[in-house]
């Protein structure tokens, strides 16, 4: 008796297990996109008169893609790839970010809020997030956003 409900017992515990998802699969950006988003968003500053950084982190906060002006500051570098991770970490744009008080994220490793990200969220999937920096912060979103338009583009309509 004591083994029939032990064996009960294992079997109904596997049968839960078999049933668990043991992958996740995630989509992911492909380097050649990436690569074009940003340098879109950096052209579309440059035509504007700003010397810019643009970087792209995937879902997982890795940097995937970056470029820069060769004039941009070399605080540019650092602060558009913080920028898309914060992005990328938070789901969010760092603009809608400094509309809320959050104090927890004031010490946050990695995480800046500055105006100048957006996540990249298409078709109900989440890619991470793109960021330009260098110049008004509301040119950095301006500029980001015609990278992301890019990526939109190849992903929703094959191009």
């Amino acid at each position: 008796m004591k083994y029939t409900i032990l064996s009960i017992l294992l079997s109904l515990s596997t049968y839960s297990y078999a049933e668990e998802q043991l992958t996740i699969n995630s989509p992911q950006l492909q380097y050649s996109i990436a690569t074009s988003a940003v340098l879109a968003a950096v052209k579309e500053c440059t035509k504007r008169g700003y010397k810019v950084s643009a970087a792209i982190s995937g879902r997982d906060g890795n940097l995937i893609a970056f470029t820069r002006h060769p004039l941009a500051g070399p605080h540019t570098i650092e602060t558009s790839q913080k920028k898309a991770y914060t992005s990328a970490s938070l789901q969010t744009s760092t603009g809608k970010q400094l509309q809320k008080t959050r104090p927890d994220l004031n010490f946050a490793p990695g995480i800046v809020l500055i105006q100048g990200s957006l996540p990249i969220n298409i078709a109900g999937h989440f890619y991470g997030g793109i960021a330009v920096a260098g110049a008004d912060t509301k040119i950095d979103e301006k500029c980001a956003k015609h990278g992301l338009d890019v990526i939109t583009s190849a992903l929703e309509f094959g191009a």
